[in-house]
């Protein structure tokens, strides 16, 4: 929390990366995509506050999804719902460029046919929440 008792920016952050490990590592791995474990970077990241979040006990909700799908990059989008998912009181968005990274070789990587087809799977519109 910050001073004014809103959930602060750094602990916003890690809830969107809770968000984007659960879909790219942990669902993917569960969808049979070892790919990804391989490496991947964060290359940007936006945050835009539209309203404060506050530890109230309230659900927290994250919808994900891809806007951007090149061959050795893409975006993810968030919307942060005080609530849940899908309901209009959207608090924060933001936005990663990704990319995958070959943490052997030291160097970006492209993404694989099986990531590509995976992350088509989220493309924006049809998210999976």
């Amino acid at each position: 929390m910050d001073a004014y008792g809103h959930v602060n920016h750094a602990n916003t952050v890690t809830l969107l990366e809770e968000a984007r490990v659960a879909m790219v590592f942990t669902e993917a791995a569960r969808q049979g995509i070892e790919d990804m474990t391989r490496g991947m970077v964060v290359v940007k990241l936006a945050v835009h506050y539209r309203a404060p979040l506050v530890f109230d006990g309230n659900e927290i909700d994250i919808e994900i999804s891809v806007r951007e799908l090149r061959v050795s990059s893409f975006v993810l989008d968030y919307s942060v719902h005080r609530g849940k998912a899908g309901s209009s009181d959207v608090a924060v968005t933001a936005e990663t460029l990704m990319a995958p990274y070959d943490v052997e070789q030291g160097r970006p990587r492209r993404l694989s046919e099986a990531e590509r087809d995976f992350l088509a799977g989220w493309h924006s519109g049809g998210s999976r929440g």
